[in-house]
């Protein structure tokens, strides 16, 4: 039986999620009618492709984004789960009902502002309807199944093959120019959808593996004032092998206080072993510095 309070947070959390749909379509159509389509620039993916057929055929982008997104929908209920695809279609929706009915003005007729800035908006509102769970563009979808078809191939490669072909049929119908300028865009939305998603601070894991790992541990916490994950370990080189037991210490850092983390450790053990690894968000858990006042 789900409790009350498991209930009042599941509604605020899906209310959230639809807020953050719902601002993201308004962004994503910003940064189409305010910014790209007076200046025939395009982004890459599904929208992409949607924003080439309109220039070329006059087809209204409103139809072509909804008819180029279905099958994707479809891909992502089956593959993905039914919650997904009617987030993601009410979103697709949203933003062909955002394109007919909303009005924004355009902003600049400087090309390379409008370059980067419709990039920036596009990639804000697929950021945003990503952290509410959903899609504004099927691209992901069809990558990661395409992955999964061919192990040999990433989902990175697939995307970044995909918009090799679409900016090339720009560049041949359209012209280099705006093929270029739509590449600059590609490149600001992907960058702001990276910041979303990834989170603002870029944190860093850190594996200390030290003789003196209880002393380390202890300028971590208490000068530092970080949280730190202990693992038992056991040493473990040379011919013979050395089977010797030692703790193993985990830590979560931003990048700013690696030099400080180093500094430390090294002054206790100029020994101590360091592996670093990229992190692209957190949650939960003594992430953010402790006060230790």
């Amino acid at each position: 039986m789900i409790s009350p309070s498991s209930q009042d947070f599941d509604l605020r959390s899906e209310i959230k999620n639809l807020s953050l749909i719902l601002i993201g379509i308004l962004s994503a159509g910003m940064g189409l009618k305010g910014f790209l389509l007076s200046s025939h620039f395009i982004d890459g993916g599904v929208t992409g492709v949607s924003m080439l057929l309109t220039h070329l055929f006059g087809i209204p982008l409103s139809l072509l984004i909804l008819l180029l997104n279905l099958p994707f929908i479809f891909m992502g209920f089956r593959y993905v789960g039914k919650l997904f695809a009617i987030k993601s279609a009410m979103a697709i929706v949203g933003l062909s009902l955002c394109i007919v009915f909303v009005t924004y003005p355009d902003f600049t007729a400087d090309k390379m502002l409008t370059a980067i800035f419709g990039g920036v908006f596009i990639g804000l509102g697929i950021g945003l309807a990503m952290r509410g769970g959903a899609v504004l563009d099927g691209t992901e979808v069809a990558a990661v199944l395409v992955s999964k078809l061919y192990p040999l191939m990433k989902v990175s490669d697939v995307i970044l093959l995909l918009n090799i072909i679409i900016f090339l049929t720009a560049a041949l119908f359209l012209g280099t120019d705006v093929a270029l300028y739509s590449i600059l865009t590609y490149f600001a939305a992907s960058k702001m959808i990276d910041f979303l998603l990834h989170g603002i601070e870029q944190y860093t894991g850190v594996t200390i593996i030290s003789r003196l790992s209880e002393d380390i541990r202890v300028a971590i916490t208490e000068k530092l004032g970080r949280g730190v994950t202990i693992y038992q370990g056991k040493r473990g080189y040379g011919k013979r092998g050395d089977n010797l037991e030692i703790d193993i210490i985990f830590t979560v850092v931003t990048r700013l206080e690696i030099p400080a983390l180093r500094k430390e450790v090294k002054l206790i053990d100029p020994d101590a072993f360091l592996i670093q690894q990229s992190i692209d968000d957190t949650d939960g858990g003594m992430v953010k510095r402790r006060s230790l006042h």
